[in-house]
This record gives structure tokens, sequence and C-alpha cells, in this order.
């Protein structure tokens, strides 16, 4: 038996930290020689990368499983489960979700030959556990699921801000931040990019565990020195953590995007301390300020926990009146979520599920207004916009100013004589809504 001659699929789950992860396991499979596919009915091994942040994330993980399983009436013969949710939950999972061949958990990629042929040579079904038995070894090789024209960089994993609400210090473990040279070689063999996104559960942190200092500005630094890099995103930056010396390297450096998502998670400066969040609510306004006198056209995104344990209806109200003063350009709002094994879980007063959607559908109803607002007033003006390809239903390229970030943001729906995907382009913007931008570049408004 040859894992050469099997047809690989990988499935990966979750975040883009994630989609990284299942990025290096495919170039990993690639390197040994195995040949990838995405037709699921033709696969011999499919891989699910999953993700458990979440109660929600953990059911996707454990459906997309059961999903994956009714492949074995065509030819699937091993399902392998990494990632987070056997990484936190192999106990629990094993002999359990029997659906699967073989658990490998965040740092056993390096392992999946090793527990592939295991499984093989065993004669009786039986699951294979081999959770924590990698070597933590750094992988180059990826190969991306992105567009072309896009990457993203994972710079660190793991955690140590110890969030109340978060799972992810006891899945990925302490902050551990990746070597500079490591990160430059890696990013030096994506290819030419119109865009590299640096992300990390804390990409602010960067460097404090491994070399004693902050050296975010280092890396920015060295990796705009690449030629292959067009420009360079940053996502989750903490709030505390964003120092004169970054917002200055972020002004002065033409690499940099005018951008920063930086996760608030709450306004009140009750509720921050219980979600044991560093900042307040007075620090989170002048940061604001000090972004936009320094750098007065960056765009600012953050995500907002609604309904946390406690949180009284006058403390929801004053963080619909913080967003409407600190008027950021995207939000994210999400539902808090009861997670065992965290601090919040054991907290008193935990809402009804009905209250937190509606707190929900409230911040999202007045961030819409605050972004069609700032939307609206654009009209008339041109944008750069990179082409991310066609959107065939309403028959136009797509693509992405830089106050857009994947999957994340609002898109950017152009007419154009021809665009070429990663290429810019000088769009006039004739009509907005509260989250996308309509245009097309004159040359087409020339034709028409």
């Amino acid at each position: 038996m040859s894992l050469r001659n099997k047809l690989f699929s990988v499935i990966s789950l979750g975040c883009d930290k994630n989609r990284v992860d299942g990025e290096k396991l495919m170039g990993l499979l690639a390197k040994y020689g195995c040949a990838l596919t995405d037709d699921l009915e033709q696969a011999h091994v499919i891989v699910v990368n999953t993700c458990a942040f979440l109660n929600a994330a953990r059911e996707e993980s454990i459906e997309t499983v059961l999903a994956c399983n009714a492949y074995r009436e065509h030819c699937l013969e091993k399902l392998v489960v990494t990632g987070c949710l056997p990484q936190k939950f192999a106990d629990e999972l094993y002999g359990q979700l029997t659906e699967a061949d073989v658990f490998l958990g965040i740092d056993d990629y390096d392992k999946i030959f090793e527990a592939l042929e295991k499984s093989y040579a065993t004669q009786e079904a039986q699951q294979l556990n081999m959770v924590g038995t990698g070597e933590k070894k750094f992988l180059n090789e990826r190969l991306l699921s992105t567009p072309e024209h896009y990457a993203y960089l994972k710079i660190a994993d793991g955690c140590f801000n110890h969030c109340t609400y978060c799972l992810i210090p006891k899945i990925r473990g302490k902050y551990r931040s990746y070597p500079m040279q490591s990160l430059l070689d890696e990013a030096r063999e994506l290819g030419e990019l119109s865009e590299l996104i640096l992300v990390a559960q804390d990409v602010t942190r960067y460097g404090e565990d491994l070399y004693g200092e902050n050296r975010l500005v280092q890396l920015l630094q060295a990796l705009s020195k690449l030629d292959n890099i067009a420009h360079i995103r940053l996502l989750y930056c903490y709030p505390e953590a964003i120092s004169d010396s970054l917002i200055a390297e972020i002004r002065d450096n033409d690499k940099i995007l005018k951008y920063l998502d930086i996760p608030l998670q709450h306004s009140e400066d009750r509720v921050l301390k219980l979600m044991n969040r560093k900042g307040r609510r007075a620090d989170y306004i002048a940061l604001f300020e000090k972004l936009r006198r320094e750098i007065p056209d960056i765009c600012l995104r953050s995500t907002f926990i609604a309904g946390f344990p406690s949180e009284t209806e006058e403390e929801h109200q004053k963080m619909q009146e913080f967003l409407k003063e600190v008027q950021l350009d995207n939000c994210g709002f999400f539902a808090y979520s009861k997670e065992p094994d965290t601090p919040a879980y054991r907290m008193k007063g935990h809402l009804p599920q009905a209250v937190k959607n509606r707190r929900v559908k409230a911040l999202y109803k007045t961030q819409e207004k605050i972004s069609a607002e700032k939307l609206s007033a654009c009209i008339g003006r041109e944008i750069t916009v990179v082409c991310d390809g066609i959107d065939y239903e309403i028959e136009c390229f797509v693509g992405r100013s830089y106050k857009n970030a994947p999957d994340i943001d609002g898109k950017v729906y152009f007419n154009a004589l021809c665009a070429v995907q990663g290429e810019e382009y000088t769009v006039k913007i004739n009509k907005t809504d509260s989250y996308d931008i309509y245009g097309c570049t004159k040359e087409y408004e020339d034709e028409n």
C-alpha cells in the first residue's frame, strides 16, 4: 500500500487561521507526492480540518464529518479529523465519533502519513488517536485555497490574553510567535500577491514571547521589502497593544493598507472587566481619535459580543451609543456563546438566547445606518479596486478597495470593458447600500 496512490481531499472549517493550517497540510501532502482533488466522490482519504471555537462551530465540524462519511459509498477509505476539535475534545470523540478513522491535533499534521499507514495496516476497523504526537514543526509548503492574488500569513498561534469567554488558550495554548525568517521565506514562496493578510489570534503581540520584545514593526518592514508583495493588511490587532511605532509604520509605509481590524468585544467598562479585556471605553475612544488624527484615511473595523452574562439593557443601549460616537467603517456582532471550560460559563446572569439574538439584531441595525451614511458620502468619487473575479449572477466584475478585507467586509461591484483578477482599477462610485459599492471604470462609462 502506498499513500502516493491515494487521492486526498482537504476541507478546512472556521477562521482564516485554520485555513492557513489546511493549506499547509495540503502543501505537505503535495510535497510527499500525493494527489489532491476537490471532488469528494473521488477521494480515497478525506481530511476534515475542524474548528471548535464555539458550540456552533463544533456542531458544524461534526456534521461535516458525518456528511463526509457518506462518501464511503464511493471511493472513501479513510476519514481523518484534524485541528481544534480533536485537540480539545479527543477523549470525548474517541469511541463516539466512530465515523473518523484517525484523530490528529493542531500540531500533528506531520504525523498524517504515519497515522494513515498504521490505520491502513490495521485489519479491523479501529480508530487511531494521535493527538499530541506531533513535533510542532513549522511547515513552509502551502497550496493556496484563496484566489492566487492574495493570501493569509499566520504569524503566531495560541493566545495569552485569557478573555473569560474564549476557548482558544485551552485549544491552541500559549502565544507562540513564528520565527521571522521562516515567515519571510514562506511569504516569498507565495508568489506574486496583490495582498498579504497577516493573521494571528493577536497580531499585535508578535515577537514578545520569542524575542523578548515586540517585533511586529520589524516584521512589517521586512515583509515590505519583498518584491512579490504589493500590499499588506493587518487583522486582529488588540487595542491596548497598538503602539505609536505601529501607528507610524502604518502611516508611513506605502505597502501597508490603511486598515485595522481591532476586536473590542464590548464598550462598557463593567462588561469589559468581566470579559478580562484590558481596555476601557475611554481608552478605545482615545485610540480611534489618535488613529484618525495620525492616519486620516484609515478604515477601522471591530467585532462585538452581545448578551454577555449579566449585560443589562442599559449597557446594551450604551454600546449602540458608542457605535454612533466612534463611527466605525465595518463591524461584526455575535451573540455570546456559553462555552464550557471558560470562566464566563460559571458566571451568573446568563441571558436567554432570544434576548441575545435581539441585541445582535439591534446592533447590526445601528451599524447598518452608520455604514450606509459613510458609503453614500462616497458617491461620485473614484477609488482603487483590486479585481477578485466575476459575479455571474449580476453580470459584472467584483473586487475590493483597501477598506474591504476578504469575506468579512463588503465588496465593490463594477462594470469594465475588461478586468483581470488581481489587477487594480480606478472605479467611479455610482451607487452604494449599507454594505457594498457599485460603480464602473472610466473606459466603460465612455463606451456607454
